[in-house]
């Protein structure tokens, strides 16, 4: 397991409006790991995301991907040529298209792509294999899914083609306990295919079984990081840093 860190974020300010909304941010995200980035309601999580992403303008600080810069004050670097690079970003809106069918919110995220004829076939059949909803509702109007349905269908338009790291925020917020478990098990596929994420989650479970890493944010800033697998044996850090524990959630 790589400790090399595939995205760096180093003192990170972003505002929006009048609204001072990162205080500093530093984050290290190892490549072909799998970093939990959890925090209380407000910490700047999803704020952090964007930034990353180019939707929201760092106005100090820089981030690095794969060590060349891609945000800050005077990066020219926007969002789709963010995206060139390999990032893929799941909102936690999950952004589908509704109106559009499965087969039509693929094909638009698949660049090398047009037609379903042109899509790589195995890739296709993994996630099918992954998801196998999206199979059975093919045709369909994504906007006629269940709430669990769309969040797969989000995923898998972030994986449709290969990509070097995946930002994905609240992907079981408020979705049914099967449906999570089928979120956790496509995950953890893609933990074990060396895959790079970066994910915000609720659900301390779901952290629990799936980081490598953890970032804890607070008021803007990450106040700790290291090793998710000590953080959720550590039930004292957990109620400092996040006012529960894990255990509670067994």
């Amino acid at each position: 397991m790589s400790d090399k860190p595939l995205l760096e974020l180093a003192g990170v300010h972003t505002h929006i409006g009048a609204y001072h909304i990162l205080h500093g941010v530093d984050l290290v995200v190892p490549e072909g790991q799998v970093t939990m980035l959890l925090g209380r309601n407000g910490a700047g999580k999803t704020t952090t995301l964007r930034t990353i992403m180019g939707l929201w303008a760092a106005s100090r600080g820089s981030v690095h991907f794969r060590g060349q810069p891609i945000g800050g004050p005077d990066s020219r670097v926007q969002t789709p040529d963010i995206a060139r690079l390999g990032i893929a970003y799941v909102p936690e809106s999950m952004g589908i298209f509704a109106d559009l069918t499965v087969k039509e919110n693929l094909l638009l995220a698949a660049r090398s792509a047009r037609r379903e004829q042109e899509l790589d076939r195995a890739r296709l059949d993994w996630l099918f294999s992954l998801f196998p909803a999206l199979h059975k509702f093919w045709l369909y109007p994504a906007g006629k899914l269940s709430g669990g349905q769309k969040q797969m269908l989000a995923v898998a338009r972030a994986i449709i083609e290969p990509r070097a790291l995946l930002l994905i925020d609240e992907p079981s917020k408020g979705l049914a306990p099967a449906i999570i478990h089928n979120l956790v098990s496509a995950f953890t596929e893609l933990k074990r295919q060396k895959t790079t994420i970066l994910l915000v989650e609720q659900n301390f479970m779901m952290a629990k079984a799936l980081g490598d890493r953890v970032a804890v944010m607070d008021d803007g800033r990450v106040v700790h990081a290291g090793s998710m697998a000590e953080l959720a044996d550590d039930e004292a850090l957990q109620q400092r840093l996040l006012g529960l524990s894990l255990g509670a959630h067994q």
